[in-house]
């Protein structure tokens, strides 16, 4: 049965609260029942529904008063959906477990990636807020970051989970952690923690089969710990890390080869690639399309606009370790990606994926470039940065009622696409 919504409110076209074009009420009460039906009151439901709309047709920032005047006939509506948001103590878990199996379902061949998504705020009250540096805008920011696991094919990118990081200064404040209804058992933790978290929590639903974990730069600087925990789980991964990380050549040992790799002094990856420690490399060219490779013929043109190309290097390595045990000698291979003219820096990753072929591991590392563009289209589109509350479940709640408007939005285009067949 549909989930029991409040009245929509047409408006013009260019109002704050239109509706999509592709908007279709009934489908969204289904998408809703189907989602956030487990939630034990019919007002629950009924909130969830009208967040959801909200989401989906407000353009612009979509505060809580925007999204209640597009969706509601009712004076109390603004309350309502904040009372939902901040303050009703629904758990989102079964939410996000019930996106995760859409999100499994539609993209059936898929990686696990990782995104985050970075709020600025004024003041100290929203829960996680705190003062980061942040490379990409080469300065401090007060902000709340959060941290998503996503399911990503080589065409799109899900969000099935999220975390919030917390710092020092609110998990060592009983206060602050009080006034903002923090769990008691949260401690803080690093970017690296939180991805094994996620990993752990999507593995215990069992709704994707085995898949790669892919994460770019967001844990290089503990790519090593990253790396060791993974392993010890028995998960295939591609992990970028730094030009600074040490590494040990394999020399041909391993597992399974009977000897103890021989004693060498660890090296950064970019010596190791500076030094020649790389096969001869494999050329790929960047374009409007992604990557293809480059090494047979062809013109350095893709679909007659100019593409760049990179030399992608090649190598059997090891990450040094103090333990002796047979983990330490697992061998992985190294990437090395960089410009013909060595302008820019180098990037690198490692992955245990050692047989597999160029190509698919060249496709599977892009993977998190589509995780990055679907965050900023979640920012863009969708309100992912405009939760307005201060509290730990608002914050969660938030972030699953937008994960759900993402996760309808491509469901939807589904639809249209075969309408048009």
């Amino acid at each position: 049965m549909a989930a029991q919504h409040p009245a929509v409110l047409p408006q013009s076209p260019q109002g704050a609260g239109s509706l999509a074009p592709d908007f279709a009420p009934d489908r969204v009460s289904d998408f809703t029942e189907d989602v956030f039906g487990y939630l034990p009151r019919i007002d629950q439901r009924r909130w969830a529904d009208a967040y959801l709309r909200g989401l989906l047709t407000v353009r612009g920032k979509k505060t809580i008063r925007r999204m209640a005047r597009a969706v509601s006939l009712s004076t109390g509506a603004p309350q309502a959906l904040q009372q939902f948001i901040s303050a009703s103590p629904w758990d989102w878990t079964a939410a996000r477990e019930a996106l995760a199996r859409k999100a499994a379902a539609r993209l059936p061949s898929h990686a696990w990636t990782i995104g985050t998504t970075l709020a600025q705020k004024r003041g100290e009250h929203s829960v996680g807020v705190h003062r980061r540096f942040v490379p990409d805008a080469g300065r401090t920011l007060n902000c709340q970051v959060g941290i998503g696991l996503f399911l990503t094919s080589g065409s799109e990118s899900i969000p099935v989970d999220w975390r919030l990081l917390m710092d020092e200064s609110w998990c060592g404040d009983e206060q602050r952690r009080r006034r903002a209804r923090v769990p008691e058992a949260l401690r803080s933790q690093p970017v690296w923690e939180h991805v094994l978290d996620l990993t752990d929590r999507l593995a215990s639903l069992r709704v994707s089969g085995p898949a790669p974990l892919v994460v770019d730069h967001c844990c290089a600087a503990d790519a090593a710990r990253l790396a060791a925990q993974l392993n010890l789980r028995e998960r295939e991964f591609a992990i970028e890390i730094r030009a600074d990380q040490p590494v040990l050549p394999a020399l041909h040992a391993g597992p399974g080869t009977g000897r103890r790799p021989a004693a060498v002094r660890p090296m950064s990856a970019l010596q190791f690639l500076r030094d020649g420690g790389f096969r001869h490399p494999y050329v790929i060219a960047v374009g409007d399309h992604g990557p293809a490779a480059a090494n047979g013929p062809g013109n350095g043109q893709d679909r007659g606009r100019p593409v760049r190309h990179l030399n992608v290097y090649s190598s059997l390595v090891r990450l040094p370790g103090r333990s002796a045990a047979p983990s330490t000698h697992r061998v992985y291979r190294l990437l090395a990606e960089q410009s013909p003219a060595h302008r820019g820096p180098a990037r690198f990753w490692i992955t245990t994926l050692v047989d597999r072929r160029m190509d698919e591991l060249l496709s599977l590392i892009r993977r998190p470039a589509l995780t990055h563009a679907a965050v900023q289209r979640l920012e863009d589109d969708f309100g992912l940065l405009d939760f307005e509350g201060r509290s730990f479940p608002g914050w969660h709640h938030h972030m699953t009622m937008a994960s759900a408007a993402y996760v309808y939005s491509r469901l939807q285009h589904d639809t249209r696409q075969l309408a048009t067949v």
